[in-house]
């Protein structure tokens, strides 16, 4: 069986998530990345739009997403992969991964993500 993917690879968005109030007050980059496996044969062979998932559509729905602030990135990461199941039910599976860049600990690091598969 034929398995396709479409992917978004770190989609840099500014957003206010957080436990602390400063972090909801002041925000944060984050990084979110998403891979989405459906049936994408029949674009693929064809050159058509409308058998396939339209990925600026996908950035626009995590954009929405993420401008809804949260305490937490597990709730984040919860709500881009609702959404996106309900906007394309024929998914079959994915994963998606919310990284804040520059958490507020007294530690260096690259991020600081949460990551969801089904």
């Amino acid at each position: 069986m034929l398995k396709t993917t479409i992917e978004i690879n770190n989609l840099k968005i500014y957003a206010y998530h957080g436990v602390s109030p400063q972090e909801r007050k002041w925000g944060n980059l984050y990084s979110v990345s998403l891979s989405l496996v459906y049936p994408a044969a029949v674009a693929a062979m064809n050159d058509d739009l409308g058998w396939t998932i339209d990925y600026s559509e996908v950035v626009e729905l995590v954009n929405f997403e993420m401008s809804q602030s949260s305490a937490l990135i597990e709730h984040v990461a919860w709500r881009i992969r609702s959404a996106v199941i309900k906007m394309w039910p024929k998914i079959e599976g994915g994963w998606v991964r919310v990284a804040k860049l520059s958490p507020p600990m007294s530690a260096e690091l690259e991020s600081a993500s949460f990551s969801i598969e089904w």
